[in-house]
Order: structure tokens, then C-alpha cells, then sequence
């Protein structure tokens, strides 16, 4: 059935994860947002004829660090661009022996870990968000967008997981063999830094959000295995992120297809009825 909903998708790059090649006929635009200036610009354009928008989560020459990015900006430039859905990437740790480096995760829940950042666009600083939002996390991602990635990823032959709990660390460090045992204890499956607060924004600012997790290691828990490092993390993302790129290209098209109306109404009645107004 043909969608109601207008399909424009949002595409946040994480590291290794924001080649502007996927999109076809690419402009660029910097924009401003009531909270500054997003990541880099916004890299518009097409894939398979559905409008996309993408924007480099570090910019494009990764230099802003996961406590630095400014993901309220971020999120307000692409709901502003008038995406419906986002779809993140983004390079993780694994917390589990099954998950194995250059596997796909795709993330159902989170844990959060981080203390220096921004969690809501209703903070004062805007005009026409007053109130306090209190927005429901039981769910934290779109569920039906995590389906049809999860049914590519199986279509494609990835390795994938179709379910996960993502921990968000503070960074820019990587964890102490302490902490990285105590979360496996805790149930995480896999590690990042970014996932908090982005995967909140959206859900605030009523978005169809999903996220392609890789596994680039072990992290440090796993005996006879090297503890994670820079080098590599980037060598394992280099080798892996057409995979991320091909369910991108594979599942644009399908998510465009779909009625999203219902789901669209659900997520903006969530969003407003979450916000309570000063009296």
C-alpha cells in the first residue's frame, strides 16, 4: 500500500558509516538549529528515488568526540529537513562471545552510562517547546523499522542479531576489563557512545528511529583476545561497512513502500502527550 506518510529518511553516519556515495544526486546544505549548528551539513539526495538526508555523527572528518556532538542539533536538522524515520549506524563492542566482530546488531534496548549530555529538546532553550517532557523508554526503537532491517539483513546472507542491548559509555575512553565485566553482568551485549542521547531525541521528536550496531571486537573481557583499539576498530570497519551500506540500499526502498501513517500518528501523540506545560 502506499504510504500517507511522505518517507524522507534521515541517515546519521557513525564511525566508518557515512559514505555520502550511497546517495545519488547529493547537495549539501549547512543549516542552523535553536541549539547550534548540527554535526557537519546535511548531504541530500536519493536512494532508489526516496528522498534521504545524511549527516556524518562526528563530521565528516571525525573530529567532534561522542561527549561533543551536539545531538540536539543533530535531531532537530533532520526532523527539520522533514524526515520521518532516522536510520543510524553505528561501530560498537561485544559483550557477548556470539557476537562476533563484523556481525550486525540490531539494537532493541539501551543502558545508559553517559553523565555530561543534553537527553531532551524541552529544556528552555526554545520558544515554542516550553514544558518538561517525560517521554516514555520501554520501547526505545521503532519497532517496525527494526523489522524490515532485520528481515534484509537475512535477505542479504548478513550475519545479523535481531535483537540487543546497546550500553552508551560517556567516552571518548574505552572501558576498564572491570567495568567491561560488570556490564556483561548487567545484560548488555554490546558497547558504544553515542547511542544516548540520540535513540531519545528522536523518540521526543516523534521519528521512526533504527540502528545498525557492528561489532568491530571484544572489548577487553574476552581472555587471549586483544583488548579494542583504534587501529582495529577502523581496519574491522573498513573491511565490514558495505555491509551496513547494503541494507541501507536494500531496505530504503522497502520502508518508503509502507503505510506509516498509524505508526507516524502513535509516535507524535507519544511525543506531545509526554510533555507536561507549566501552569
Amino acid at each position: 500500500m502506499a504510504s500517507e506518510v511522505h518517507v524522507k529518511i534521515g541517515i546519521i553516519g557513525g564511525s566508518g558509516l557515512d559514505d555520502p556515495d550511497i546517495l545519488e544526486g547529493r547537495t549539501e546544505r549547512y543549516v542552523d538549529t535553536p541549539y547550534g549548528k548540527p554535526s557537519d551539513a546535511l548531504i541530500l539526495g536519493k536512494i532508489k528515488n526516496v528522498e534521504c538526508v545524511l549527516l556524518a555523527r562526528h563530521g565528516r572528518q571525525h573530529t567532534i568526540m561522542p561527549s561533543n556532538i551536539n545531538y540536539q542539533a543533530n535531531i532537530w536538522a533532520l526532523k527539520d529537513a522533514g524526515c520521518t524515520h532516522v536510520l543510524a549506524t553505528t561501530a560498537c563492542g561485544s559483550m557477548r562471545e556470539e557476537i562476533q566482530p563484523g556481525d550486525i546488531v540490531i539494537i532493541d534496548q539501551f543502558i545508559d552510562r553517559t553523565t555530561k549530555r543534553a537527553q531532551t529538546l524541552y529544556d528552555g532553550q526554545v520558544e515554542n517547546h516550553p514544558g518538561v517532557c517525560h517521554i516514555p523508554m520501554a520501547e526505545p526503537f521503532c519497532n517496525r523499522t527494526r523489522d524490515v532491517l532485520v528481515e534484509v539483513a537475512r535477505s542479504l546472507g548478513i550475519k545479523y542479531h535481531e535483537r540487543g542491548t546497546m550500553l552508551t559509555i560517556e567516552g571518548p575512553r574505552f572501558s576498564s576489563r572491570a567495568e567491561t565485566l560488570m556490564f556483561r553482568q548487567w545484560g548488555a551485549d554490546v558497547i558504544n557512545m553515542t547511542t544516548v542521547p540520540e535513540v531519545v531525541l528522536a523518540k521526543e521528536a516523534g521519528l521512526c528511529y533504527a540502528s545498525i550496531a557492528m561489532a568491530t571486537d571484544y572489548d577487553c573481557w574476552k581472555e587471549h583476545e586483544e583488548a579494542v583499539c583504534v587501529d582495529n576498530v577502523m581496519k574491522m570497519m573498513k573491511e565490514n561497512a558495505n555491509k551496513a551500506s547494503s541494507i541501507l540500499l536494500t531496505a530504503i526502498p522497502l520502508i518508503s513502500q509502507m503505510d506509516w501513517a498509524e505508526t507516524k500518528k502513535a509516535a507524535q501523540l507519544m511525543a506531545q502527550s509526554s510533555v507536561m506545560l507549566p501552569k
